[in-house]
């Protein structure tokens, strides 16, 4: 499949350790997605950073953080991440989602029709 054109794109910002019903809150917010049949979703574990408690969470081996920092990014129609959103308010206690509106250039499945570039 081809895609060309404007997009949304939602940025979830939480904690590695944070739960939902006593499983990882970033793995439910993807088999959301999934079963919400948006387009795709990542998530990026990050090394260090910190958030509203300014409490530093690094990977370094001196001060080992279990709580890193995770972003889980989700891009699809405007219309189908503002329906998600709506999802997300009932999963996530603290953290943070942005939204920012994006320029796709090439999304191609991974069937056996791909086009060639």
């Amino acid at each position: 499949m081809r895609l060309h054109g404007r997009a949304c794109r939602v940025t979830i910002y939480i904690g590695e350790t944070d739960q939902y019903h006593h499983k990882p809150l970033y793995s439910e917010i993807v088999h959301r997605a999934h079963a919400r049949g948006l387009a795709g979703a990542s998530v990026f574990r990050g090394i260090e950073g910190y958030g509203a408690s300014s409490h530093i969470h690094t990977s370094r081996i001196l001060s080992l953080s279990e709580d890193l920092p995770l972003a889980i990014v989700i891009v699809d129609a405007e219309e189908k991440i503002v329906d998600f959103l709506l999802e997300l308010d009932d999963l996530i206690d603290e953290g943070l989602v942005i939204l920012d509106e994006v320029e796709v250039y090439r999304y191609v499945g991974r069937g056996t029709d791909r086009e060639e570039p």
